[in-house]
């Protein structure tokens, strides 16, 4: 009876998350869930940073606002380290001299958390892949004259 080479799955891509409200990281992760695997999620930058180096995801999304290191610097020191060359922002500010800042250090994606549901799985498909990634939301604020 010939022997069949074993069946080799896919390699889903694997995400770390941080934000420092609980009950959004659990509906972040519900969505993303069903397509990657989320290794952890944590509240703060510098836990961020650690589970970065630890655990060494394809994709790292960060929130802004987070206890002692912010999400930005966090996802430019786990860039610079070497951790996870993917990071994408995902938060409420869309002030177009943040965005501007973070994808200069080196993030490739920006997602506002209202478009997160419509736009956040294809982001990270997005950024994997080599391409940056904005939200409809980002863009429309970037090109507004005067921004």
């Amino acid at each position: 009876m010939p022997s069949h080479p074993p069946e080799i799955k896919p390699h889903r891509l694997t995400l770390v998350l941080a934000d420092d409200h609980e009950d959004v990281l659990r509906e972040i992760r519900v969505l993303l869930d069903s397509d990657f695997d989320v290794l952890d999620a944590v509240t703060d930058g510098l836990g961020l940073i650690d589970a970065a180096n630890e655990l060494r995801p394809d994709v790292v999304i960060s929130d802004v606002q987070m206890p002692g290191v912010n999400g930005i610097e966090a996802c430019q020191r786990i860039i610079e380290n070497g951790f996870c060359p993917t990071t994408i922002i995902l938060t409420v500010h869309d002030e177009p001299q943040l965005v501007k800042s973070a994808l200069q250090m080196g993030i490739r994606g920006y997602v506002l958390k209202v478009d997160a549901g419509e736009e956040l799985i294809h982001a990270v498909r997005s950024v994997v892949s080599g391409s940056t990634y904005i939200s409809r939301g980002v863009l429309k604020r970037l090109t507004t004259p005067g921004n």
